[in-house]
């Protein structure tokens, strides 16, 4: 059964995959005042935080328009999966499944189903790469719906930023009800929780933070013989790195990946910020 896989922008996809005819990116848009791109190959990260740093005010990303989900939706596959940003997060969900609507009443009847990650950045990753697993194994695409969906209710989702601002600024950070103050290096432990963006403790400093968001995983999750370890991060390597030898040095978990962020990603995660999936 040939299938493809739809991912909005936000989704960090391994460079393996990234011009596999079986993938495709739908691009968000990226705005800071009157610069305007998409989130695409083109994306530029240390140019755009540049931007970011040097604009007073707030930037804003542009989820993509039903018909470019319509659009990516018209294949020759028969099975298609759209995966995208957390409903709560993006406007992207919606587009994804009215962009399903549209196909239908122009080109008729296929299999597809758009998927809320209710997690963003690798949160997405893991769920594509667990659907190429499950298409790997042929199940029917019923089987496939049921299975994708009690996987991505299954992925435990964290990360620590540098800097909050664009997440305060764009109101994301509604469930956050300890505002830290930044001059104490304070850094907030955030992690995703049926897509919303909620706090689960605090440390001083991102070294200490990090710890904690590795310890909190370690503690939570049970089964690592059947997980991935997936890790992106906006220009902070290191960290990233930090984390994985953290939470290797425990498990002895084989499979991790560690991928910077792309547009979308970049731009709420600002310089530094580091998210980690299992």
């Amino acid at each position: 059964m040939s299938f493809k896989i739809v991912v909005d922008s936000c989704c960090e996809l391994p460079k393996e995959y990234l011009h596999d005819e079986r993938f495709e990116r739908v691009p968000l848009g990226l705005e800071v005042g009157e610069y305007q791109i998409l989130d695409d190959d083109d994306f530029n990260q240390a140019e755009f935080l540049k931007r970011v740093a040097d604009y007073p005010k707030c930037p804003k990303s542009a989820c993509p328009s039903p018909e470019r989900f319509m659009e990516a939706y018209h294949t020759d596959a028969e099975q298609v999966f759209a995966i995208t940003l957390s409903s709560h997060l993006s406007g992207s969900y919606n587009s994804a499944v009215l962009g399903k609507q549209l196909y239908h009443e122009k080109y008729g009847d296929k299999q597809i189903h758009v998927i809320d990650s209710e997690s963003a950045s690798c949160g997405e990753t893991q769920i594509a790469l667990k659907l190429l697993d499950y298409m790997k194994q042929g199940f029917p695409f019923e089987e496939t719906v049921k299975r994708i969906e009690a996987f991505r209710s299954s992925i435990y989702t964290y990360f620590v930023l540098d800097n909050l601002e664009t997440l305060r600024k764009n109101g994301r950070m509604s469930n956050v009800k300890a505002m830290v103050a930044s001059t104490l290096n304070i850094k907030p432990l955030l992690a995703g929780d049926k897509g919303f963006i909620v706090q689960r403790g605090q440390s001083i400093g991102i070294k200490k933070a990090l710890g904690k968001m590795a310890q909190t995983l370690l503690d939570e999750v049970k089964d690592w013989e059947e997980r991935r370890l997936i890790i992106t991060h906006c220009n902070a390597k290191e960290w990233a790195e930090y984390v994985r030898d953290l939470i290797q040095a425990i498990t002895g978990i084989k499979e991790c990946l560690i991928m910077d962020t792309r547009g979308v990603s970049s731009m709420y995660a600002n310089d530094g910020g580091v998210i980690v999936t299992a």
